[in-house]
């Protein structure tokens, strides 16, 4: 193994490692019964303010059709989402948050920011602006091979 791939081991070692301890302490910081996958499709169509259809919002969270089918069926139960026919193609529905959807999410960033804000605070703002273009041009070319 040469220097370069020690060092992408490293890096995607690291990464995965973050993605785990941060889902682990932010699925804590939820409210019962949210999970974290709603929670992300809540707070899509909070800040898109746009009604989207699942095969959309399955495209946009690099998920299967039926995972995100799954967890928009949950989210209605819930009362979170309305999921209504299209009007111009019935095979397809659209999805909008719900008045109790925004409240929910609202909850669960309020239960989430304590977390997120020690982070940030205790890692300093300058680092985590300078992180932030790398992490997003890491993610934009990973999402180019999809």
């Amino acid at each position: 193994m040469n220097d370069k791939s020690g060092l992408a081991i490293t890096l995607f070692g690291e990464i995965l490692m973050v993605d785990q301890l941060a889902r682990t302490r932010l699925t804590k910081a939820l409210p019962k019964g949210m999970e974290l996958s709603h929670f992300s499709v809540l707070n899509h169509l909070d800040r898109t303010n746009s009604e989207r259809s699942p095969a959309q919002l399955a495209k946009t969270f690099h998920v299967t059709r039926g995972a995100m089918t799954n967890t928009l069926n949950k989210l209605e139960l819930a009362g979170y989402v309305h999921i209504r026919p299209d009007w111009d193609d019935a095979r397809r529905k659209m999805v909008a948050i719900s008045p109790a959807g925004r409240q929910a999410r609202d909850a669960a960033l309020a239960g989430m920011e304590p977390l997120i804000r020690d982070i940030v605070d205790n890692l300093g703002d300058e680092r985590v602006r300078s992180a932030l273009p790398i992490l997003r041009e890491l993610r934009l070319r990973l999402e180019d091979e999809t």
